[in-house]
């Protein structure tokens, strides 16, 4: 179908019926957008078709503002073409790692990434042979925290896992951990000095985002990898945003196909496939491998289903 730039109705009813099907509508017309920044048509438009796709309301902003960066930069409004070129979304040149201040690398492929309550977990999973592990200890006895910190990098010692610690930060740089992970509130609220410190540890970085907007504000600060979700619905925890399913998962790795990727969120083994067809490279689980009868063994299958995937691409 093709649209006017100058007929925002027009523009909005060609992006849902282009991407209805995939990202699933939730009404058959495109409903009013409650807020608009611009009276830009192809802006408008587009926000009032992501709203309409079922984007909150920031990620239907950012997306708005890059659908027009992209028809101005096309000199073309094409209701087929999803934006996914970095530029457009506001973000500095890819890939995020030639960039000065960028953290040190990691693999492009993290593989499983396993997340686990405490030291003893990830010790065990490391040597299960799980490439990537997070500790997620949540406790507010600081002794606590530094003891498991300092036990986890001690457990996967020996082993070819790498270690990343959930929030305590500095206390993962005091024990020399590989690397950091953060979420968006613990990220947005680091000091411009707090930041410094973070990058001149040498600690790899990884940020969560749960759509478009915190993809951008990730960005900024350049991390090692950028994990996206809730893919599914979880109960491990309150999400603010809906389950992104698939399609968006798709999307997102379109946009971020300079960073090293991470699916997380209600991932099992059955959705597995769908997962990795997105082209992530690691994906995260939690309960799949803590809640399993034989973990060594549920671990040996998802990283065979993972290498295998691999393989064939």
């Amino acid at each position: 179908m093709t649209a006017s730039m100058n007929d925002a109705r027009a523009i909005a009813q060609a992006i849902v019926a282009a991407h209805g099907l995939r990202f699933g509508a939730i009404t058959a017309a495109p409903v009013s957008a409650p807020v608009f920044s611009s009276d830009d048509p192809v802006y408008r438009g587009a926000k009032q078709a992501c709203s309409a796709l079922g984007f909150i309301e920031i990620d239907a902003e950012c997306l708005a503002h890059a659908w027009r960066a992209q028809t101005l930069r096309l000199s073309n409004f094409d209701a087929a073409l999803w934006p996914d070129a970095p530029a457009d979304f506001g973000m500095r040149p890819f890939p995020p790692a030639a960039r000065d201040d960028a953290f040190p690398p990691c693999p492009e492929r993290l593989g499983l990434y396993a997340v686990l309550p405490d030291a003893q977990w990830v010790g065990r999973m490391a040597r299960a042979g799980v490439p990537t592990v997070q500790l997620r200890f949540k406790s507010d006895d600081a002794e606590a925290i530094e003891r498991e910190v300092q036990a986890a990098v001690e457990a996967v010692r020996g082993t070819d896992a790498l270690l990343f610690i959930n929030d305590h930060w500095q206390v993962a740089i005091a024990a020399g951990a590989y690397g950091i992970h953060l979420g968006q509130e613990d990220l947005d609220a680091l000091s411009p000095d707090q930041l410094a410190q973070l990058r001149a540890s040498g600690a790899r970085l990884g940020v969560s985002t749960h759509g478009y907007a915190e993809m951008v504000r990730a960005d900024k600060v350049s991390p090692s990898y950028i994990a996206m979700g809730a893919v599914y619905p979880t109960t491990l925890k309150k999400m603010a945003t809906a389950p992104q399913g698939v399609a968006r998962l798709a999307a997102y790795a379109r946009l971020l196909r300079g960073y090293p990727q991470v699916g997380i969120g209600g991932i099992d083994a059955v959705r597995l496939p769908e997962v990795l067809a997105t082209g992530v490279g690691s994906v995260a689980v939690v309960r799949a491998l803590v809640a399993a009868e034989d973990p060594e063994a549920t671990a040996r299958q998802w990283m065979a289903a993972m290498d295998s995937n691999a393989v064939g691409n």
